[in-house]
């Protein structure tokens, strides 16, 4: 009898475990996610991937909201970046929670990733309590803000017919732009994106116009002020 009811508690168990897939290039943060995660009885990680192609085969092959009960992405990665990726997610799988991960500050990206259908947008730097706390509330079906990432959102709908930096650039301009910023060549980037090198020429001037800069030393340093906030 004993035993029968150990056999179903652990059936209970595993039924309530929230199932995650970690999508994220740095193999060192996957491990620190894992660990994080490992703390917590209710959270079990299925599976990860180092690319964003191979974010979405993994979740193709678990079966989408099947096998996995959220996906924590990078926003940065190689091949389809996670911007890309969270699309695609969306909408093949709209009832599966993507939960965005960056080291970039809120008001950079929080906004663009709720929009496109994130639960939720977490720096790397989290407390694990907070990164758990994020985890359970998406897996819930809620959505987790941070303070940050709540100020963003205001100031994005209050200033919605004034964008400013980053925030005014289109979805691929945006990619571009970060590419540029990393030091990537227009072929590079052309690759990485799969866009004529001709085509990156294009948006990289709509960039330069946009952002006020004129060349790439300048834009860097924008994207450096931006980024601290400045």
């Amino acid at each position: 009898m004993n035993s029968e009811f150990s056999e179903a508690s652990r059936f209970d168990l595993l039924a309530d475990t929230i199932r995650v897939l970690i999508g994220d290039d740095h193999r060192i943060v996957r491990e620190g996610l894992k660990q994080i995660l490992a703390e917590a009885p209710d959270v079990t990680v299925v599976a990860e991937a180092q690319s964003g192609d191979e974010v979405l085969a993994q979740v193709r092959a678990l079966g989408g909201p099947e096998g996995i009960d959220l996906v924590l992405l990078d926003v940065a990665m190689p091949g389809s970046d996670g911007l890309d990726v969270l699309q695609r997610l969306r909408k093949e799988h709209p009832r599966l929670p993507v939960l965005m991960l960056s080291t970039y500050p809120e008001k950079q990206y929080a906004v663009r990733c709720i929009r496109l259908g994130a639960c939720g947008y977490l720096n790397k730097s989290a407390d694990p309590d907070d990164m758990l706390l994020a985890v359970r509330k998406c897996a819930g079906g809620g959505r987790y803000l941070t303070p940050a990432t709540a100020e963003a959102l205001a100031a994005a709908v209050g200033g919605a017919h004034a964008q400013v930096g980053p925030e005014a650039l289109s979805h691929r301009e945006h990619q571009v732009y970060r590419l540029l910023t990393q030091g990537l060549t227009v072929s590079e980037i052309g690759a990485q994106l799969g866009l004529a090198p001709n085509t990156v020429s294009t948006y990289r001037a709509r960039i330069l116009e946009k952002t006020g800069t004129k060349n790439d030393v300048e834009l860097a340093l924008y994207a450096e002020r931006h980024r601290a906030g400045a």
